[in-house]
């Protein structure tokens, strides 16, 4: 029975090619005995714009009946085109990687930021007067920051490189498990060594300070990318938006868009909590260096904030540079960083990350820890900042999507 009904469809479709091709003959054969050349590119287009029918609602004309689902042609150009599709788009991510991380934690930015633009909106301004505030309101205290705070922490770094030396003698002096290092090692001398300009260390420090210039340019250019490119999305995020959710069919595209929105609310809201926290733990950190005499405490403060953006092990890095900073005034002063260190790290552990985080993204710990490792093995310190948001979007769409379609099957 099958069987016959595929013939009898086969038949019908072949009939109405059929019918179709001596349709057309005959028009061709009507427009040859008026003396109409079709030929001629004007009228074949013309002929072309009627036979589609084109109208002010389909300008390129009525969609063509699509190929059956059994066709071997369709399936075979399909299968073909969704190989050699697969492996372009494999070459052109691999090869622009680096560009499409930059514009990936564009996006990132602004998706954290349209939240504020979108109250702005409204409350009565509209979208580029909105975008404008905002980015006045990062843009120009970030500018005054580094206008204030780049003087003196170069001459605190400058001063810093001048004087460790110092430090790591007075180190090696009263500290007997620095000397006997030094005695089996001689880190001291390799350190000075690096650190002076002589024929044995000059080469690697120019070496050094060719490296570090090529890095600052490089990191200026990436930012300058970035805050680029974060402003014309920021501008242009509810067309982008629009745009993508057409391109899910109409019967989902409401529920669609309600996930997609609590995603990007979900981004947003991480972005804001990481940078309360960072700033918190860099004001802090600043206040403590100052009150207890670390040396260089605005440089230590800005790496501290900078690290603690870091899931997991961020915090851990800027108290470790902070505690060795510190071991090089004196001992008891190092004791105090390490406690300062670890008392404040679980202050943000266990009272101001989960307060802020918990009202912004929801995510588990575990989920937190196991998103984290993924992206900084995948993409370094820009997938460990990432991968928290896309866990937390992944958990919406598990929660929302996947757990109901098992509950029904």
């Amino acid at each position: 029975m099958q069987e016959a009904f595929a013939a009898a469809g086969v038949a019908a479709r072949a009939a109405a090619i059929a019918a179709d091709h001596e349709h057309r003959q005959r028009e061709r054969r009507l427009l040859d005995e008026l003396g109409v050349d079709v030929d001629s590119p004007v009228v074949e287009a013309e002929i072309n714009r009627l036979q589609a029918g084109v109208s002010d609602v389909l300008p390129f004309g009525r969609p063509g009946r699509p190929l059956p689902a059994d066709s071997p042609f369709r399936f075979g150009f399909v299968a073909a085109l969704g190989v050699v599709t697969a492996l372009l788009l494999v070459r052109v991510v691999l090869a622009a990687a680096p560009i499409l991380l930059l514009v990936g934690t564009a996006l990132f930015f602004a998706v954290g930021l349209d939240p504020a633009v979108a109250g702005l909106n409204r409350r009565g301004l509209s979208r580029g007067w909105a975008v404008f505030v905002i980015v006045l309101a990062v843009v120009v205290p970030s500018a005054a920051f580094f206008a204030t705070a780049v003087p003196p922490l170069a001459a605190q770094a400058s001063g810093l490189q001048t004087e460790l030396p110092e430090y790591i003698s007075r180190l090696q002096n009263d500290n007997a498990i620095v000397r006997e290092l030094d005695q089996r090692f001689a880190v001291v001398e390799r350190v000075k060594d690096l650190l002076s300009m002589d024929p044995a260390g000059g080469s690697a420090v120019f070496g050094g300070v060719l490296g570090v210039a090529r890095g600052v340019f490089s990191a200026f250019a990436s930012i300058l990318t970035i805050t680029v490119l974060a402003l014309y999305f920021l501008a242009s995020l509810p067309n982008l938006k629009r745009t993508s959710y057409r391109l899910v069919p109409r019967s989902r595209r409401a529920r669609f868009s309600l996930l997609a929105e609590e995603v990007l609310a979900r981004i947003g809201g991480y972005l804001l909590g990481n940078l309360v926290t960072s700033l918190i733990a860099g004001a802090v950190a600043l206040v403590f260096f100052t009150i207890a005499g670390v040396p260089y405490p605005l440089p230590l403060a800005v790496f501290v904030a900078l690290a603690d953006l870091i899931p997991l092990v961020g915090a851990t890095i800027g108290a470790a540079v902070s505690v060795l900073v510190a071991f090089l005034v004196s001992v008891p002063v190092g004791i105090a960083t390490i406690v300062f260190s670890f008392v404040y790290q679980q202050f943000e552990n266990f009272v101001l990350a989960p307060r802020i985080m918990k009202r912004t993204v929801d995510v588990t710990p575990l989920t937190t820890i196991v998103a984290a490792l993924i992206g900084a093995t995948l993409l370094g310190i820009f997938g460990a900042l990432l991968a928290v948001p896309v866990a937390a979007s992944l958990q919406i769409i598990g929660r929302h999507v996947l757990l109901p379609r098992q509950e029904a099957a």
